[in-house]
């Protein structure tokens, strides 16, 4: 047995039986391998791609997701993907061809130091030196990806090792000392955190994306019942409670919903599971919860005490962590917050966010959310790019259960939608999937039209069409005076004559009660499909002004942006245009 073909039989045997890849010269012998082999590849048309789709994959299964490129600028197009995958704690395996053992460190053509460039990037990295090595490192590389906090494993991969011949085939696992992930919650420190919870009378829950990957949902929807708590999430915590539930509060954080800022705001006593206290989460740290005792857990003992300032720290996994703090709580006395939990729910319905804009054209990106949700069920993957079509969905789109809502969350990368939902679909077949792009972040990957069409993958894109750098506009707007500095896309391309190009079914929506029927005409057609929403460039995402604490909302819901005396902005089309 060849060295890649030990890569092949490693990847099989751990279950892998899907990549997401591209070619070339020094990946040579490895391609030549897979051609014989029984591993599924799906040639994407950019790196890039292949490590979002990793990345989508593993998030909608919770297995590994693995892409693969050769060496040089094949190998740093993956960067984006594996960063991105390491800020949200994506299991990823990225496999990067390199330059024949003798040539490393010669500047060799398309050599990289791709060992040197991820260290900072990813939990591990490996370059086998012998053929030998390759199916523990695998192996390896597989546990480290998923244990503990997930996260991405690179393999750089010399050539000469892909056609070196083993001597034996030995999947054993690495020595890896120091690496011992922390998973059950310290005792004592659980014993504290039940006294705390217990002494509280406003206490909240902010549930993160630790608790979908740990599985830990049910455990929180009874933490919630059993201590009379409301429930926030993060960005990428959404989903990991039904925010159909009478104490889900939506989205916390710069373009969370109101009535988790302020109810955050209020509380006496927070229990953050599972999440890492991200800048867009908390605001001004300074003004993050200040009345409450922090109660917080993670399995990544880096995380406690980096960004907040937390009373009770407990390390270890979501799930097991709850499961030893449930039982404590139950016991000797009954936990009575309902008054507090009716106050919040009496809230909540003062502040519902209108959705409903039937006469507006163009289309406001509420009413197209509104019509998303109505044409979707509870078991469709959403993807989001990176921006206001992102935020507007995490704002107001209610997500029922886990890894049924994915998104670049610390690295903001636009171009992860389109890809990642092709991951989704791969990994899921059975799960309608649906990503919804800005067309700035859907330009930079549109190329990969061609790989939903070859392989007949069939996604459904919704580009929120506006000609705009949304997110960037809106700061312009808000903060530089409105000053538009290059974020307007100008009127090019045509995405339904693109996508059509790729030979890929589209259409273009441009009125209320359009969205709706042709989502749900695109998911009947099971082809690949693009939606060309036409949307309103003015609207104004709710948000936190960078600095701000929570509570200092500004550009709030449109029935209260109506107000007399609110401002009103101008159409930056507009203005782009001369006008």
């Amino acid at each position: 047995m060849k060295g890649g073909q030990a890569i092949i039989k490693s990847l099989i045997d751990q279950g892998a039986d899907i990549v997401f890849g591209y070619p070339g010269g020094q990946l040579l012998p490895l391609y030549d391998m897979i051609y014989d082999s029984d591993l599924k590849h799906i040639l994407v048309r950019h790196e890039q791609c292949a490590a979002h789709a990793a990345d989508g994959y593993a998030r909608a299964s919770g297995k590994v997701g693995v892409c693969i490129a050769t060496s040089g600028p094949g190998a740093t197009n993956l960067i984006t993907g594996i960063a991105t995958a390491n800020m949200d704690s994506a299991p990823v395996m990225a496999i990067a061809g390199q330059v024949p053992t003798h040539l490393i460190g010669n500047d060799a053509f398309q050599e990289v130091d791709m060992i040197g460039i991820t260290i900072p990037i990813t939990k591990h990295n490996f370059q086998p030196s012998d053929a030998n090595e390759i199916p523990g490192m695998i192996k390896s590389g597989f546990e480290i990806a998923l244990s503990g906090r997930p996260g991405p494993v690179v393999i750089d991969l010399p050539k000469d090792i892909q056609e070196q011949e083993l001597d034996e085939y030995r999947s054993e696992s690495l020595e890896l000392p120091g690496y011992k992930p922390n998973l059950k919650g310290h005792p004592l420190q659980i014993k504290k955190a039940a006294q705390a919870i217990k002494k509280a009378k406003k206490p909240v829950i902010l549930s993160g994306g630790g608790v979908i990957i740990s599985g830990a949902s049910p455990e929180i929807k009874e933490l919630s019942e059993l201590i009379n708590a409301p429930v926030t999430t993060t960005l990428l915590g959404k989903g990991s409670f039904s925010e159909d539930e009478p104490a889900s509060m939506g989205m916390l954080g710069m373009h969370g919903r109101k009535v988790a800022n302020i109810t955050v705001d209020e509380c006496d006593c927070l229990v953050a599971v599972g999440c890492r206290f991200s800048d867009r989460t908390t605001g001004n740290i300074a003004e993050f919860a200040k009345n409450a005792r922090i109660i917080h857990i993670d399995v990544d003992p880096a995380e406690i005490g980096k960004n907040v300032e937390v009373a009770v720290p407990i390390v270890g996994d979501a799930k097991t962590v709850l499961q030893q703090l449930m039982p404590l709580l139950k016991k000797n006395e009954a936990i009575d917050n309902k008054k507090w939990f009716n106050h919040v729910c009496e809230f909540k319905t003062s502040c519902i966010p209108r959705l409903s804009f039937e006469n507006d054209v163009p289309l406001k990106p509420q009413q197209v959310i509104k019509e998303i949700m109505n044409a979707v069920d509870n078991e469709t993957i959403l993807t989001t790019d990176v921006g206001q079509n992102q935020m507007w969905m995490a704002h107001f789109y209610r997500t029922q259960k886990p890894r049924k809502f994915i998104s670049s969350g610390g690295l903001g990368t636009m171009g992860f939608g389109f890809p990642s939902a092709i991951g989704a679909k791969v990994a899921l077949p059975e799960n309608d999937v649906v990503s919804v792009c800005g067309d700035g972040g859907f330009l930079m990957v549109c190329q990969d039209l061609a790989t939903v069409k070859e392989y007949d993958i069939p996604v459904v894109v919704c580009v929120l069409d506006n000609r705009f750098l949304g997110m960037v506009a809106q700061w312009q707007k808000l903060f530089y005076d409105e000053r538009m500095s290059h974020t307007h896309l100008g009127k090019v391309p045509d995405f339904v004559k693109l996508a059509e190009a790729f030979g890929v079914r589209a259409e273009r929506v441009e009125k209320p009660g359009e969205t709706q029927e042709a989502l749900k005409n695109a998911i009947k057609s099971g082809e690949p499909t693009l939606l060309d929403i036409i949307i309103d460039p003015d609207e104004i995402l709710p948000m936190v002004p960078p600095g701000c604490g929570l509570t200092e909302i500004i550009g709030e819901y449109k029935v209260e942006r109506e107000r007399p005396g609110e401002v009103t902005y101008k159409n930056p089309a507009k203005k782009a245009e001369g006008d």
